[in-house]
């Protein structure tokens, strides 16, 4: 299971349910703060107790499919972090509603007409404990990682899965981002011809000082750059201001205060939650935002539309969630929990799960250069799988949407072209058409 040291989204596929039947009727949700309709299909929250000893309970919320949600599929949605919230993805992806922030007061909510409850039910889940609304009595559950996080989840009837923007592999996804600048013009061609020379193209765990040296060029070359999209501007958090330590490789875009005249739609967030430049997975303990930058906030964002929503607490009762005096303040990523990368490389189980038949779709915008493309597109053809469907556009309402390439066993790659990290935010139309004809199991 893909627990990614970035915000990222993954989603497990599983049979079509009776979800109605199968939720209690007490957590069913009648109405939401912020909307005044009645709601599009049917929703339930609450908390699942994964162990009565210690008080650990995971927050769910699900939202039936807006079509036939007895055939519909059924879909698990799991943001990574780790430590961020899967209500990121509710809020500010694909959830039903698209969230306007208001001057004062909470935020209006209008239905999202890419909303990928359309096609399918969808299950968001708060995991590990200590993450968005879920929490623990005894605070040593915070103590975790990637195996005993798993070991939380349910068992699901499994059809297939989908990884977005994911990190996978520390060789594959650490060497990505030198590739990636130069080839979206970033760098120029002689910084790329020396850092590949000097670095023997090991770009994610330089050897030789004189390697480290062009790494931190390529570095400043792309200082003021939105690492979640390069095409957005970005929103700074005073927070990462004091972030000066050449170690940690926070672009100076997300160290000073900035200010754009562009407009943003109301699904745009003011973006740009950002990780170290290379910040690869590794095994041991992922720090947190706090250890890296001393400060108590993620830099470079404005989430506020979410973190008042959900820290208002007649939302809290609406969605059947404690109050914040049990399960604490929502952080779009806490700092409370102790998470440990202690699973390795991704690679071995995505090679478990499409060998036994499970359909993949990785997929990843291509103007993400927090976990860039081309890492992503490395490690699933380095999976050795023989090609069954050439590189090639996808189409998308008339238009080429992105590329996709497939391979035997139902292991599918396909970028998103002018999308970020969060693919679904940025491009919600041609989000929801790939992911409706991956779940019928049609050709994309």
């Amino acid at each position: 299971m893909a627990i990614i040291w970035y915000r990222v989204g993954f989603i497990l596929l599983s049979f079509a349910v009776l979800v109605a039947h199968s939720a209690p009727q007490n957590a069913l949700v009648s109405q939401l703060p912020g909307y005044s309709g009645s709601l599009p299909s049917k929703h339930y929250s609450g908390y699942v107790t994964i162990n009565e000893a210690t008080g650990k309970k995971l927050f769910y919320y699900l939202v039936e499919s807006e079509g036939n949600p007895s055939k519909d599929p059924l879909v698990l949605w799991l943001n990574g972090g780790p430590g961020c919230s899967s209500f990121d993805g509710f809020v500010y992806e694909h959830g039903p509603f698209n969230f306007e922030k208001t001057k004062q007061g909470l935020p209006k909510l209008h239905l999202n007409p890419y909303s990928w409850s359309k096609v399918s039910s969808v299950l968001y889940v708060d995991s590990p404990a200590g993450v968005g609304l879920s929490y623990a009595d005894d605070t040593s559950e915070y103590i975790t990682g990637d195996l005993k996080t798993a070991t939380d989840s349910h068992d699901f009837v499994l059809k297939g899965y989908m990884v977005g923007n994911g990190v996978t592999d520390e060789a594959f996804d650490g060497n990505a981002l030198v590739p990636f600048a130069h080839g979206m013009g970033l760098i120029s061609d002689d910084l790329y011809q020396e850092t590949t020379r000097e670095c023997n193209g090991n770009f994610y765990n330089p050897l030789e000082r004189s390697c480290e040296e062009k790494l931190q060029e390529v570095d400043r070359e792309v200082d003021g750059l939105n690492i979640y999209d390069i095409l957005e501007p970005c929103y700074h958090d005073s927070a990462a201001k004091d972030a000066t330590d050449i170690k940690i490789r926070l672009p100076s875009s997300f160290l000073e205060l900035g200010a754009t005249e562009r407009p943003l739609p109301v699904r745009t967030r003011l973006f740009g939650r950002a990780w170290p430049l290379r910040a690869n997975v590794r095994e041991g303990i992922v720090p947190t935002w706090p250890e890296l930058l001393s400060s108590s906030d993620v830099p470079c964002t404005d989430d506020e539309v979410a973190t008042e929503w959900l820290n208002n607490e007649a939302v809290r009762a609406a969605i059947n969630a404690e109050p914040k005096n049990v399960s604490g303040d929502w952080e779009l990523c806490t700092n409370r929990i102790r998470f440990s990368h202690d699973a390795g490389s991704m690679m071995k189980y995505h090679r478990n799960l499409t060998m036994k038949g499970y359909r993949a779709l990785i997929f990843s915008g291509d103007h993400d250069m927090c976990v860039p493309f081309t890492g992503s597109e490395a490690w699933t053809r380095a999976m050795g799988y023989k090609i069954v469907d050439k590189w090639r556009p996808w189409i998308s309402n008339g238009e080429v949407a992105g590329y996709t390439q497939g391979y035997e066993n139902n292991l599918t790659f396909l970028t998103i072209k002018g999308a970020g990290h969060t693919v679904p935010e940025y491009k919600p139309t041609e989000a929801l058409n790939f992911y409706s004809r991956f779940l019928a199991g049609k050709a994309i």
